[in-house]
């Protein structure tokens, strides 16, 4: 059989007719695709980069209409931040895939396995901070959970938040005899337990107050006792027991078996942070804390020849105590006695003596000054310190098995002679000196953030009531002075001091206030959606000096802030000028403006003020599940 040869027209008409398909398909695939694209919940918004966006996000609720004349005008304008090369401000940020609602990129998991990470897990190398290269930096906006409600507000907060917001039950129901949260209906109730105080954080509290001989029972000790570092916090009950008796608490965890342990603590309003006791410092200076905690946190003193103890020892203020409450301090088993035995010799090398011991918690004491180091014998371990160690550099600083000595002066002082609280806070604290700063400095600093802080108040009017604000972040610290301003709310702050500016860190401790170093090229250790007020204090011009991006920081600040928080912004007219540039693509809506002459008698006149709100905006999936 041969084959026929093909008729001449009936090609052609073929011809044609695939044509016209060709062409119906084509007009119903970029149909289809204008229609039907943005209602795809984001489940492949996900795109790595700050300067190749695409517009692949989920649809939005709650959001205005981003196709008016000024979204156009703003998706090709052109920004010059310095001499950095021209960037287009996008007209909308993709949404992050929902799966992407509880990111963390500097601590996210995932990322680790795809970098295949060589770490050490016995070390916790793998909860410490490992942050994305530029090219895998998330470029879209982190989407709420399903139903995300605004949270409850502060006092309520410390004791119930919506189960939507932290959809996680498995603390519930693996500590249920313990107290530590219940699931009642839309909630997750906190009744106040934790492993070694099913009874309740106040209990315990008192009980450790007690056994120091505080008077009333009240940690606080007259105020001598104000600021406490929680290790293995869990979701933070004794921190937020600890608020009443006017001890604030850093209470630290990181995000392990226990996931989303820091982020009830700071849905519920209290001051927390992820991280980790593993190979390097804590971001916090030396001589910060007053008492150091652990409840059953799970933690190996002894390894490494207690690098871990001599890592709160840093922490720990002249006098300062360590609370320990665990079976190695009461149970009878070889094991846990091996362990007490091995933990005790340690602590006597390091001068610390017993203040008490009852039941299953023992409580140990740092010497006040140097004479015990210079008694021990020759060639005791662990060593003092060499000389030229500094105790307060901590970011990306490794751990040292070693004793940090006292100063001259400090050893002299036998004590940190800080004022007792609430005096502290407006007293010009000894370390001043250290870095070349005079009382009189400390004194123009508080009087003029109190002068600002009263405007920005006025500037936020009617948007704020007594309660609006909790959670609040001052990303550029200085001395504490715009935390020391807000004593009058009922709000706490954490104060951050840039890692390569002056190490005012350790001012802001001996204030009573709390805080961390960082470095703003990255993402900051936290949960998203954890602050209601970012203050922003020229933090984007000193970003202008480094090769970072201003626009990743703001991404940045989106997923730190919470819906319908607020951003405070201090800057040059320039920086103000481009931040505005990004409001509609952030969905943030600019709520006041003033220049620095609103502020009077202030020193820096060309720095201009923008207040900013984050809108509510939802998915469409968690849209649906909220009706």
């Amino acid at each position: 059989m041969t084959r026929g040869r093909s008729d001449g027209s009936q090609k052609k008409r073929l011809v044609a007719s695939l044509c016209v398909v060709a062409i119906f398909l084509g007009f119903l695939y970029v149909y289809n695709g204008s229609i039907f694209g943005s209602q795809n919940s984001g489940s492949s918004a996900l795109e790595y980069g700050s300067k190749s966006l695409k517009k692949l996000g989920a649809s939005y609720l709650g959001a205005e209409d981003d196709s008016d004349g000024k979204q156009d005008e703003s998706s090709s304008s052109v920004v010059k931040q310095g001499d950095v090369e021209d960037d287009i401000v996008p007209k909308i940020y993709p949404v992050c895939d929902d799966r992407h609602s509880e990111l963390i990129p500097c601590l996210d998991r995932h990322l680790i396995y795809q970098m295949r990470l060589k770490l050490d897990l016995s070390l916790m190398e793998h909860y410490e901070r490992h942050c994305p290269p530029a090219e895998r930096r998330f470029n879209c906006l982190i989407p709420p959970p399903p139903g995300y409600k605004i949270p409850i507000k502060w006092p309520k907060s410390r004791d119930e938040v919506w189960k939507a917001n932290i959809p996680h039950t498995h603390l519930a129901n693996e500590k249920s005899d313990q107290n530590w949260m219940v699931v009642k209906g839309e909630k997750i109730v906190f009744p106040g337990g934790g492993t070694h105080f099913h009874h309740g954080a106040d209990k315990y509290i008192a009980g450790i107050a007690n056994m120091l001989n505080f008077s009333d029972n009240n940690l606080n000790n007259e105020g001598n006792l104000r600021t406490v570092l929680d290790v293995g916090c869990g979701v933070a009950s004794f921190g937020a027991y600890l608020l009443s008796s006017d001890i604030i608490a850093m209470s630290l965890a990181p995000n392990d078996v226990h996931q989303n342990q820091i982020q009830f603590a700071l849905e519920r309003g209290i001051p927390a942070y992820l991280g980790v006791l593993g190979t390097k410092r804590l971001p916090y200076p030396s001589r910060s804390f007053e008492l150091a905690h652990c409840s059953r946190c799970r933690i190996d003193w002894i390894q490494r020849d207690g690098i871990l103890l001599l890592e709160l020892d840093r922490l720990l203020r002249p006098g300062g105590y360590f609370a320990y409450s665990s079976p190695e301090a009461y149970a009878q088993d070889e094991e846990d006695r091996r362990i007490w035995r091995e933990m005790s010799a340690l602590v006597g090398r390091m001068c610390w003596r017993i203040a008490a011991k009852r039941d299953q918690t023992v409580i140990w004491q740092k010497p006040l000054t140097n004479d015990c180091y210079m008694e021990r014998e020759p060639g005791t371990r662990p060593p003092l310190c060499q000389s030229d160690d500094d105790p307060d550099a901590v970011w990306g600083v490794n751990m040292e098995t070693c004793i940090t000595p006292y100063s001259d002066h400090d050893h002299r002082a036998k004590g940190s002679e800080l004022a007792p609280w609430p005096a502290r806070l407006t007293s010009p604290p000894p370390r001043l000196a250290d870095l070349g700063y005079s009382n009189e400095m400390f004194e123009k600093d508080k009087e003029l953030w109190q002068r600002r802080v009263e405007n920005y108040w006025n500037l936020l009017g009617s948007k704020v009531s007594s309660n609006t604000i909790r959670n609040v972040m001052d990303m550029k610290a200085h001395m504490g002075s715009f935390a020391a301003a807000l004593r009058s709310k009922d709000v706490w702050v954490m104060n951050i001091v840039p890692r390569d500016g002056p190490n005012t860190l350790k001012i802001v401790y001996d204030r009573g206030l709390i805080g961390s170093t960082h470095d703003w090229c990255e993402a900051y250790s936290t949960y998203p959606r954890t602050y209601d007020l970012l203050h922003a204090w020229t933090v984007f011009s000193d970003l202008e000096k480094k090769d970072c991006s201003a626009e990743d920081l703001l991404i940045e600040m989106d997923r730190m802030l919470r819906p319908t928080g607020f951003v405070i912004f201090r800057d040059k007219q320039n920086i103000i000028n481009l931040v505005k540039k990004y409001l509609t693509a952030l969905h943030w809506e600019a709520v006041a403006t003033a220049d620095s002459t609103s502020d009077s008698s202030d020193q820096d006149g060309n720095e201009v003020v923008l207040v900013i709100q984050k809108k509510l905006w939802l998915t469409t999936e968690s849209f649906r599940e909220t009706e």
